[in-house]
């Protein structure tokens, strides 16, 4: 995107304020949700339904990738261990610490179910769907975020995933399914 392109997605968002000085780099609980819904928004303004989903999942991804995968909760999956486990049990124990971060550092609250066929990751007050009124689903860069931990915590295979429930549709959360056979 670049830098000029995401200082005009910021503007476009309504965020000015972060033009010149991005949110502080910690863990503290002050972006508030519905500047995740804003940026979200944006994307789809700027680059069109189709494009703002491709992009939202791309953020989603480099997000995994550039920061929380070095999470403590991350940490021991690059172990040898770790790696040696069953592809469907390394997933759902990558699924659990994705959502374990999230419920310590954020005001989602996410869990992880699983049944024969799918893992199941559900959001409790998502960010990017907070007040946002939509006929599909838009939680995109989350989408991309547990895909990249999947990908991350099975060794590098590639799964489908779809939102089957989203708060922007008016579900009472946010409901991720993820095929358990792996596309790649």
């Amino acid at each position: 995107m670049g830098q000029a392109a995401f200082k005009t997605l910021l503007k476009q968002a309504g965020l000015h304020t972060y033009v010149k000085d991005l949110p502080p780099d910690n863990l503290a609980k002050e972006f508030d949700f519905s500047s995740m819904t804003a940026l979200n928004m944006a994307l789809e303004d700027s680059y069109g339904i189709r494009g703002g989903r491709g992009m939202a999942l791309r953020v989603g991804r480099a997000s995994f990738s550039l920061g929380l995968r070095n999470f403590g909760a991350m940490a021991g999956m690059s172990d040898p261990a770790f790696r040696a486990l069953p592809r469907d049990e390394a997933g759902f124990i990558g699924l659990k610490a994705l959502a374990n971060i999230y419920n310590t550092f954020s005001d989602q609250h996410c869990t992880v179910e699983q049944s024969p066929e799918h893992f199941r990751f559900i959001v409790e007050k998502s960010a990017t769907a907070w007040g946002r009124k939509s006929e599909k689903p838009v939680c995109h860069p989350l989408a991309g975020i547990i895909q990249e931990c999947i990908r991350w915590a099975s060794n590098g295979h590639e799964y489908l995933i779809h939102e089957t429930a989203c708060a922007a549709c008016g579900d009472p959360r946010c409901i991720f399914e993820i095929n358990k056979t792996p596309i790649g």
